[in-house]
């Protein structure tokens, strides 16, 4: 199941990158217009600028605004950030692999065979869509 922080990080990045301008956009209105907690909302933002996907600018008409252009911004990458592995097992993780403690052999295991097909399919999905396409 998708995490609120996904969730809410993909919330956000949609509100920004449907902005008319660029112009930053204070944390408030955000939460205000997406429904999520302002802290909880803060601590998104700032995985997200750190990641490179955002920029911010302190004081009088300052707020967080998007550094990439929608359509540049890939959704597996997103999700990787926010989530993290793509693979629902570690044993079928491209990034993030991990031989798991209770499988005597990886090539006969029908999980891992499963599960990496859903990898793939789930891979392709999010690396065929930007936040552009999802946002418009």
């Amino acid at each position: 199941m998708l995490s609120k922080k996904t969730k809410y990080g993909i919330k956000a990045l949609t509100y920004l990158a449907r902005r008319e301008n660029n112009d930053p956009v204070q944390i408030a209105e955000i939460a205000k217009n997406e429904h999520i907690s302002i802290k909880f909302l803060e601590s998104i933002l700032l995985l997200l600028r750190n990641s490179g996907f955002l920029g911010a600018k302190k004081g009088k008409g300052g707020g967080y605004y998007l550094i990439k252009d929608p359509k540049d911004i890939s959704m597996a990458k997103v999700y990787r950030i926010l989530e993290g592995p793509i693979a629902l097992l570690p044993c079928a993780s491209h990034n993030f692999y991990e031989r798991c403690d209770d499988c005597d052999d990886e090539s006969t295991c029908a999980a891992r065979r499963l599960m990496t097909e859903v990898r793939d399919n789930t891979l392709k999905i999010l690396e065929s869509n930007s936040l552009a396409d999802i946002a418009f």
